[in-house]
């Protein structure tokens, strides 16, 4: 006969089986068959947050329209035959399919939520380099895709989805008819930043319209021929000054910092009568998007200076600056020689020195400078010679 204490005993024993039970189901959790729910309450939460932007990448988070978006981010459901695209609501990443309605699917409190409006991943131009890499227990690779500022929700997968990966929560959240189902080990998707060069080709200069500002003539170089002979000398002088001559072809897509990034293109002439072009010619970046190279300018005056005079003469230089509007195609080759492309915009800005003067000074007499010795005018006395006084 079964005592009060062995009945509590096999309670417990029970209950924790039973407890072992629901936990190793949870681990290895199948979807399965539930109704999808809505509650406004949880989407008007969720869709408080949803500004989040890459620095430096041709990804965005795109507000989802009538069509998908080009360049889409897109993987194959194995499990269920269909493609499905990586989307969030709030900051709650889960996928869309075109054939199940236009609402965002993502996991959220134990169950499967329908969120709109909600927002694509979009690689523009497929210029990023994808990758789904092994994650577990919360970890996430470098360059992991994110879906807000917080750093604690990434957009992940296994064998029967997309969902999110919940760095807090320790686990990968997958949204399946109705529920949430969570695994601990998934893969994340990342992008390549294994970059070895980017390049800048095909610029094309739109010049219509663009204004060309002259600055004020600057004096670059100064210098001064004294003569202190009695008779005028003529005396040539070269002035020569080296400057930074400073080219940037700024865009809105940001070059990766610290690697090797050059331009093919022809170099606007910037002057007084136009513009005008060099031919095409290929520079490396100094930073960013900005070539510096240093240049001499250098002039030669021929002067006659009086005797017991100076004279100054200036080399004066005349700048000029434009602003011009252009097109151009980046080009980006990884570490792994993939070489991926996308169209880019921007300005082309620079100040140029394209004419350099001398300039000569009114002279001046020498202050306290030996007088020469004066000749008397030559008479019928002096056999009309010229005598010094």
């Amino acid at each position: 006969m079964m005592t009060n204490s062995d009945f509590y005993f096999y309670l417990q024993m029970k209950l924790q089986v039973l407890i072992l039970l629901a936990w190793l189901a949870l681990l290895s959790a199948r979807p399965g068959d539930c109704e999808n729910s809505t509650e406004p309450e949880i989407e008007n939460k969720l869709s408080q947050s949803t500004s989040f932007t890459f620095d430096q990448t041709n990804l965005k988070w795109e507000t989802f329209g009538d069509f998908l978006p080009s360049g889409a981010i897109s993987v194959y459901n194995g499990y269920a035959g269909r493609i499905d695209y990586v989307c969030k609501y709030g900051c709650e990443a889960g996928f869309y399919n075109p054939t199940m309605g236009p609402k965002c699917h993502y996991p959220y409190l134990e169950k499967e939520y329908l969120g709109s409006p909600f927002e694509i991943l979009v690689n523009k131009d497929n210029f990023e380099f994808m990758e789904w890499k092994e994650g577990s227990y919360g970890s996430v690779p470098q360059n992991s895709v994110q879906t807000c500022s917080d750093k604690d929700k990434y957009v992940g997968k296994n064998k029967y989805g997309l969902g999110k990966v919940q760095v807090m929560h320790e686990a990968f959240f997958l949204p399946w008819e109705g529920k949430e189902y969570w695994y601990k080990t998934y893969e994340v998707l990342t992008f390549n930043k294994d970059i070895y060069s980017e390049h800048i080709s095909d610029v094309k200069y739109n010049t219509d319209g663009v204004e060309i500002l002259e600055y004020p003539p600057e004096s670059m170089s100064k210098s001064a021929i004294s003569n202190h002979e009695c008779q005028s000398v003529t005396k040539t002088v070269t002035l020569s000054e080296a400057t930074q001559v400073v080219q940037k072809w700024e865009t809105s897509f940001s070059i990766t910092l610290g690697v090797r990034s050059s331009i093919t293109a022809q170099i606007p002439l910037i002057g007084s009568t136009g513009i005008e072009f060099s031919a095409e010619t290929t520079v490396q970046f100094t930073k960013g998007t900005t070539h510096i190279e240093s240049t001499t300018h250098s002039v030669s005056v021929e002067q006659v200076v009086p005797p017991n005079h100076s004279c100054s003469i200036s080399m004066v230089a005349y700048k000029y600056k434009a602003v011009i509007p252009y097109t151009a195609r980046l080009s980006r080759t990884y570490s792994n020689q993939e070489t991926t492309w996308t169209s880019i915009s921007g300005t082309y800005d620079s100040v140029q020195i394209r004419e350099v003067r001398a300039v000569v000074d009114r002279c001046e007499s020498i202050p306290d400078a030996q007088p020469c010795a004066q000749r008397s005018k030559p008479t019928a006395a002096t056999g009309g010679v010229w005598h010094e006084i």
